[in-house]
C-alpha cells in the first residue's frame, strides 16, 4: 500500500513507498550454524554499517566463545537466563536490558539451570571476533556471516528465511543544473 499525501514535507526526507516490517514469528530459528545449543532468527542485516538485529535462542549450558565486540551492543532477555564467565554474579534474566560498550571482550553462557531456552534480542553494530579456547583467532560473527549462514540454511531446510536489510551501495553521479537569469 502507498500512501500519498499532496501536502508537502516541511524537510528533506528519503522516499518511503511502504513500511519496512517483517513478523518474528514467520522467521525460522536458523540452527546449527554458530554453536551447539545455539539458533539465532536474523530481523535486520546491514553489511555495508555493520549492525544485526537478531533473536538468540540458548539452550541451558550453551554458548558461545570468548570474543571481542568491535561495536556497541544492546540486549534485551526475553526469557530464561544468561551472562558472562567474566561477570557471574551479574546474570542477565528475563527483563533485563544490557548494554555493552565498544572494544568489550567476555564469553557468553546460558546458564545450566535454567529449565527453558533462553532468548534474548540484540541490537549489534560492529563484529564479534571469537577466539578459541587458548587464545587464538576463531573466526568472525557480523551481518555478512550472519546473512550467509542464514542462505545457507535456507537452501538445506527449504524454509523460507526472511530479514530486512540495508545497503545497496553505488556510485550516484549527479550534475547540479544552476540556473541563470
Amino acid at each position: 500500500m502507498t500512501v500519498v499525501t499532496s501536502t508537502q514535507l516541511p524537510v528533506v526526507s528519503l522516499p518511503q513507498t511502504e513500511l519496512l516490517t517483517i513478523n518474528v514469528e514467520s522467521i525460522p530459528f536458523v540452527s546449527g550454524k554458530l554453536a551447539p545449543g545455539v539458533s539465532f532468527k536474523p530481523l535486520f542485516l546491514e553489511p555495508e554499517v555493520g549492525i544485526w538485529v537478531i533473536v538468540a535462542t540458548f539452550e541451558p549450558g550453551s554458548g558461545l566463545p570468548i570474543h571481542l565486540h568491535t561495536g556497541t551492543v544492546h540486549a534485551y532477555t526475553l526469557s530464561g537466563a544468561w551472562g558472562y564467565r567474566e561477570y557471574p554474579d551479574q546474570l542477565q534474566t528475563a527483563g533485563s536490558y544490557l548494554y555493552e560498550p565498544g572494544a568489550s571482550v567476555h564469553t557468553l553462557f546460558a546458564h545450566e539451570s535454567n529449565t527453558e531456552d533462553t532468548n534474548v534480542l540484540y541490537v549489534i553494530n560492529g563484529a564479534n571476533v571469537n577466539f578459541s579456547d587458548d587464545g587464538k583467532f576463531h573466526s568472525i560473527l557480523d551481518a555478512v556471516t550472519l546473512m550467509k549462514l542464514s542462505r545457507e540454511f535456507a537452501a538445506e531446510s527449504g524454509l523460507p528465511v526472511d530479514y530486512l536489510t540495508g545497503g545497496g551501495a553505488q556510485l550516484n553521479s549527479q550534475i547540479a543544473k544552476v540556473e541563470t537569469d
